[in-house]
């Protein structure tokens, strides 16, 4: 037992076979957290996640709304942690009508669209190579042999023949996706079909890879300053990003993690009409955080843009009371979750609503809640990490992206910085 009020300052915290030949006996029976060990090793390894892009409903416009026929998608996504095998999870949760992904495969990406030379997997559900994914439906494939390393770049490519209509996607990807000429082209090394490209994932919801039992997953749930708007796109630049470094480095944590953010996304209520910022964190709290394979921790960082985003205006009193909900279920759930402090907006560009009195006042008082309450088990000062000393409510010059609300590359170190391994070394205090 270890005692849950942890503060912790932002200075200093430093410190049967498939064809593929790998163990699929039940191994996609239970995907989600505490789900029992598959693999190789047997009960010496197990699932991890190592990439996630939280799904969104379609867009008004644009590929989301019109989705894609006769096309291949080769989506790039970068992994925390590596493992023997892996395997993915597509997503038609806000789809229309049911769709059918004719092909998939996965390998080690080389540069662009290519694919290094023989890492290029076949991905198999339930041993055929196409799956059907009912409207709202999430499927898992097979575990396909594959050694992945971590912080590396996976290349998924997923084809379908016919008509997809709206997809279900993930608008900030920070990756590019690569769209090819008609045709199905998974199978190609090389990209010299894949003649278009976007900067959003579509249908893929998460990749999980097999590692040691010891590891497992922490989840960062939060809003664009989780997704890490204003980073540098291909760079890999996100806090949840050099916090993953941080992890591998310290290989007396064993650790994954994956970015549950959502731009936009609100604690307590859905996006407005025609925005793609998700549904509120309460709502989509199972799915996204709780589901993730074999999760012991996780870290919020949401309610700035209840501050910022209404109608509907809210309190501070009720964002208080939609964190301590979420921490009860995270509880319930047998994880541990830490509580990221809001950040400064003065002046940010997004309308008066984040940088106004009022709005401060509610930040002020959330963040006072987060620093002093026991409902969680341990606190990150995000704010005072890239908060200027000289005017608490701004970021730092050299934290700040330039919109005064999301932080630099930089600032985006510092976070990750902020936050105490020695919180994920602790024995989980909860179980269900």
């Amino acid at each position: 037992m270890f005692e849950r009020r942890t503060f912790l300052k932002a200075v200093g915290a430093a410190t049967g076979i498939s064809a593929t030949g790998v163990d699929v006996s039940g191994a996609c029976e239970s995907p989600r957290n505490g789900s029992p060990s598959h693999g190789r090793g047997g009960a010496h390894e197990r699932f991890v996640g190592a990439w996630s892009g939280s799904p969104v409903p379609p867009g008004q416009s644009g590929l989301s709304r019109t989705g894609f026929e006769n096309r291949t998608l080769r989506e790039i996504v970068h992994t925390s942690v590596g493992g023997s095998a892996v395997r993915i999870r597509l997503t038609n949760e806000y789809g229309t009508k049911g769709v059918t992904i004719d092909a998939a495969t996965v390998g080690i990406r080389d540069t662009g669209a290519t694919v290094l030379s023989k890492t290029n997997r076949t991905v198999t559900f339930g041993g055929e190579k196409s799956v059907f994914i009912p409207a709202g439906a999430v499927v898992y494939s097979d575990p396909i042999e594959l050694s992945v390393e971590p912080d590396q770049d996976l290349a998924v490519s997923l084809y379908a023949s016919a008509a997809t209509g709206p997809a279900t996607w993930h608008p900030l990807a920070l990756h590019t996706t690569y769209i090819s000429q008609r045709g199905n082209h998974t199978a190609d090394a090389d990209g010299d079909q894949f003649t278009n490209s976007t900067q959003s994932w579509f249908f893929l919801g998460g990749v999980d890879v097999i590692a040691r039992k010891l590891t497992s997953t922490i989840v960062a749930f939060g809003d664009s300053i989780t997704d890490g708007f204003n980073s540098t796109p291909g760079a890999d630049h996100t806090w949840p990003d050099y916090l993953a470094r941080r992890l591998t480095d310290h290989r007396s944590v064993h650790r994954s993690i994956v970015n549950a953010g959502i731009s936009g996304n609100r604690l307590l209520h859905d996006a407005n009409p025609g925005l793609s910022f998700g549904n509120n964190a309460l709502a989509r709290l199972d799915h996204d955080v709780i589901e993730q394979p074999n999760v012991s921790d996780v870290i919020i960082l949401e309610g700035i843009n209840d501050i910022g985003q209404y109608p509907p205006a809210v309190t501070a009193e009720q964002m208080i009371a939609g964190l301590t909900q979420i921490a009860k279920r995270v509880h319930a759930s047998g994880s541990n979750i830490f509580a990221g402090t809001l950040t400064p907006t003065r002046g940010a560009k997004y309308g008066n609503r984040y940088d106004s009195p009022e709005g401060e006042a509610k930040r002020e008082m959330v963040n006072r809640f987060i620093r002093t309450t026991d409902v969680f088990d341990g606190v990150i000062d995000f704010d005072a990490a890239i908060r200027d000393p000289a005017q608490p409510d701004r970021i730092r010059p050299e934290y700040d992206s330039g919109d005064h609300l999301h932080p630099s590359d930089a600032g985006y170190r510092a976070m990750a910085d902020a936050v105490d391994l020695s919180l994920f070394k602790r024995t989980h205090r909860h179980t269900r």
